[in-house]
């Protein structure tokens, strides 16, 4: 049976999370309550109709479910356990949804701990750009039961046109894993294409051009590979290494949980390993050009 909601909680204002919030607040119709440590970007979601909150306990006591927005699942348990957190004095609070990219297995060990304390835990990882969060056109993969899946799937809509259930807690961060790890791997073969195709003499914008026109084409061909690898512009901001290198190791651990010897993913990571190292760890991924290039 679908849950009533009176009222949503929203943590994690960051690039991703603040437009998010945003179409959920004039979306939706149900009140927002909102926290982040940055209080210009609460009072920017005040501006929009959300309420602002001093504390996640605050937060927590009047609303029945949380989105979360976090770099990942360390915040993600400090955010739901830690001192002064969600379920401190967790008041009405029935569901915490996190909508960040975390570890499989302790969100489902994270999800049996909150469920002790009688409070429901979904995974909802978000996909797609900064520009997708904007305009409410994000791909959200939803491990959680079909009831909850229920209830939250109107809340969700108003931030993504694509929202999928995938099965049971766990399953939307494998989802979300998957396509960033081939997301990645795309992006460092197109990187060694144009880099070998300009050392062969092939301008690199009608490298791509054709590609585009061929069995080659794709999203990632479409947006990082023309919009950040041609112009050779890695801004900060954006997606950087070291959040690509998070993902991908997420990816490898669940390889290696499953006994397969993911090869090209390793390659990659250790690209981009490269590429942090090298002090690229906040520009945008496809930076990583500059590794294979040798500049």
């Amino acid at each position: 049976m679908q849950e009533s909601i009176a009222a949503v909680g929203f943590v994690g204002l960051g690039v991703m999370g603040e437009p998010m919030c945003i179409n959920l607040t004039c979306k939706g119709d149900v009140p927002v309550h909102v926290f982040d440590l940055d209080a210009q970007a609460v009072n920017r979601l005040q501006a929009q109709g959300a309420h602002g909150c001093g504390s996640l306990a605050e937060l927590a006591a009047g609303v029945d479910v949380v989105f979360l927005s976090l770099p990942g699942i360390d915040q993600v348990e400090k955010v739901c356990l830690g001192k002064g957190g969600l379920t401190e004095t967790p008041g009405r609070l029935k569901l915490i949804v996190d909508t960040s990219t975390s570890d499989v297995e302790r969100s489902r060990s994270l999800a049996r701990t909150l469920r002790d304390k009688g409070i429901g835990f979904v995974d909802a990882p978000v996909a797609r750009s900064r520009e997708a969060a904007r305009q409410g056109t994000l791909m959200i993969s939803v491990g959680s039961t079909p009831e909850e899946f229920a209830t939250l799937n109107p809340l969700l809509g108003s931030m993504g046109t694509d929202v999928l259930h995938c099965g049971p807690v766990g399953c939307g961060q494998v989802i979300k894993i998957m396509n960033n790890m081939v997301v990645l791997m795309t992006v460092n073969a197109l990187a060694e294409a144009l880099a070998i195709g300009r050392r062969a003499g092939v301008e690199p914008a009608l490298l791509f051009d054709a590609l585009s026109k061929g069995s080659a084409d794709s999203f990632v061909l479409r947006v990082p590979g023309m919009s950040s690898l041609l112009p050779d512009e890695f801004p900060v901001k954006t997606f950087p290494v070291d959040y690509a290198l998070k993902d991908i190791r997420l990816a490898l651990e669940l390889a290696a949980s499953g006994g397969i010897d993911a090869i090209s993913a390793q390659t990659t990571a250790a690209l981009l390993e490269r590429a942090s190292a090298a002090g690229h760890g906040d520009a945008y991924y496809p930076v990583m050009i500059k590794l294979i290039e040798r500049r």
